[in-house]
């Protein structure tokens, strides 16, 4: 063993050891080394790529431009010859030897001698001379001699290259493990993931993909590495994807080159950009799937049975990660749902007292109004205005009676009602804000549409609702646009009662806290108002949608099913 050792530093200098422990260095380092001991004027060190079974030259020293791209099989040639036999070859002249494959015109001898690596040939040291006859037996000696150190100094090299890929991927595993301590939000976990993953394997892309709730589609949510430009809503339909594989069997897929496997067609393993040639994917799963990990190579790369098994490793512990990211979100939701359902309760204790301090004077009102109402002129105007006011009143009523019950959630009184009659009361209502303000009305009410069929009251509301915010959002006037239609959604019919402004519109983050109750922009707003209205909208078995952006306004559609249980 100390022989061993002594041989492979013999004529070393000690400035030379940092560079002999690189394999790089140690291929330039000897094919410089050939040429000064056989007076060579140009040679080359080829390693054969197990690969692709080609002989790769690696380095070269004073060959022509472009000599240094030439590829071989491993049983062509010169070269191939000596990787083949295992013996070394010298060439008097190689204008009279067949095998020589010309790579540089000024050649006219050769010496190449096979590098070995226990048993196995790994490659060929060559050296070539612009003379015929240039090489002696003792030339062919040295290069032997020069071949074996070389093979010994390759050996060290890529073992030592082993212990780094190895503390790299341990490197790795360590701070992905920081990483599921460290982030309990979704985003900032995957981003880390692909991140890893690509250091992990020495890739030059690495993508991450979650299964969709409805199991039919897989959603990037993450990616790194060169030419990366992808948005962040991109999908596959898992069933047109060669990762169905993945996600169905549960099992990982490696391509070892998508430009030589014809039957490989999904452009999602060409994602960013060309470039790359080889790509494994690993599941990512969980009792059921999660999505799948995919690392993509630059150059034809086969996975070893221990890479694809660290990749899953790494797969499995961002399997944990994600779902815990996900399950800390749902937590979130559930104790901000808990803090809605405490203030409502404490709304509700506070409406049940307001109700009971108003209910006694609104008697008393209800009664004077009848009593002078009795007394007002017949005109039709006036007698019209005053069943309004009435009509309110009863409204008024009710609702303080529904609050007083609260804990009971009364049904809606369903009716049939005449869409464009009651938009007509609720602008007679509304009428002189809207003039006041400068806001022009346009209604759009089509014959054709039918009769609604619900509690006329509660819908009022919710309509005043939408209108009144409408109007707040128009304060230097603009136009009310109201519009009844009949529209699908997946397949069932609605009644859709629409109101439009011209104002500001809102922001993506104000549409999400739209129905939060007691979230308000309003200086002088309780927050509750488009609450009630969702909650209208859910006894009645609809829903609202809203469609708003900054500078263009808003849209608010109240949505009846047609199709009553």
């Amino acid at each position: 063993m100390r022989g061993a050792g002594r041989s492979i530093l013999e004529g070393v200098r000690p400035e030379e050891i940092q560079i002999l422990l690189n394999p790089r260095g140690v291929i330039r380092h000897f094919v410089r080394l050939a040429l000064a001991k056989t007076g060579a004027n140009s040679g080359s060190f080829v390693l054969l790529n197990p690969s692709t079974g080609f002989l790769d030259i690696e380095a070269s020293v004073g060959l022509r431009k472009g000599a240094g791209r030439t590829k071989l099989r491993a049983d062509e040639g010169v070269t191939g010859w000596v990787v083949t036999t295992g013996k070394p070859m010298r060439i008097s002249d190689v204008r009279r030897e067949w095998r020589y494959v010309a790579i540089d015109p000024r050649i006219r001898s050769e010496l190449a001698v096979p590098v070995e690596v226990g048993s196995t040939v790994i490659g060929v040291l060559n050296v070539d001379s612009h003379r015929v006859g240039h090489f002696t037996r003792a030339h062919e000696q040295e290069l032997v001699r020069l071949a074996e150190k070389a093979a010994q100094w390759l050996a060290m090299g890529w073992e030592i290259e082993g212990f780094r890929h190895k503390a790299r991927q341990l490197g790795s595993l360590v701070e992905m493990a920081q990483t599921l301590v460290s982030h309990s939000s979704l985003d900032p976990l995957v981003d880390g993931v692909v991140r890893n993953a690509a250091s992990l394997m020495g890739g030059a892309r690495s993508f991450l993909f979650l299964l969709a709730e409805d199991k039919e589609r897989l959603d990037l949510r993450a990616a790194f590495g060169e030419a990366v430009d992808l948005p962040r809503d991109f999908a596959i339909p898992v069933d047109e994807s060669v990762f169905s594989v993945v996600v169905k069997k549960g099992k990982p897929l490696a391509v070892l080159d998508l430009e030589e496997e014809p039957y490989v067609h999904c452009p999602e393993l060409r994602l960013g950009g060309g470039g790359l040639r080889s790509v494994l994917t690993v599941p990512l799963s969980f009792v059921e799937p999660v999505g799948v990990l995919c690392v993509c190579m630059a150059q034809r790369h086969r996975f070893a049975k221990s890479e694809i098994e660290l990749l899953q490793t790494l797969a499995d512990l961002a399997t944990v990660a994600i779902q815990k990211a996900r399950l800390i979100q749902q937590i979130m939701k559930i104790e901000e749902g808990l803090r809605q359902s405490e203030r409502l309760s404490s709304l509700g204790l506070l409406a049940t007292e307001v109700a009971h301090e108003i209910r006694n004077p609104l008697t008393v009102i209800q009664m004077l109004f009848y009593t002078l109402a009795d007394r007002l002129p017949k005109d039709p105007g006036i007698q019209k205005d005053v069943g309004v006011i009435g009509a309110k009143l009863r409204q008024m009523n009710r609702i303080t009676e529904q609050v007083l019950t609260l804990g009971r959630s009364a049904q809606p009184l369903v009716e049939s009602i005449s869409v464009e009659q009651m938009l007509e009361e609720i602008l007679l209502l509304v009428r002189h804000k809207l003039s006041a303000q400068g806001i022009q009305v346009e209604k759009r009410i089509p014959t054709s549409v039918p009769p609604l069929r619900g509690d006329r009251g509660q819908i009022e509301q919710a309509l005043l609702n939408l209108i009144l915010n409408a109007a707040e959002a128009m304060s230097k006037g603009g136009t009310l646009g109201l519009e009844a239609s009949v529209v699908e959604r997946d397949e069932i019919a609605y009644l859709s009662l629409e109101v439009r402004d011209s104002g500001p519109g809102m922001s993506q983050k104000e549409m999400e806290g739209l129905f939060i109750p007691f979230l308000t922009r309003k200086a002088q707003g309780t927050g509750i108002g488009m609450a009630i209205v969702r909650k209208i909208m859910e006894d009645h078995r609809g829903k609202v949608e809203v469609d708003s952006a900054l500078g263009q306004g808003s849209r608010l559609s109240l949505l009846f099913p047609l199709a009553q249980p």
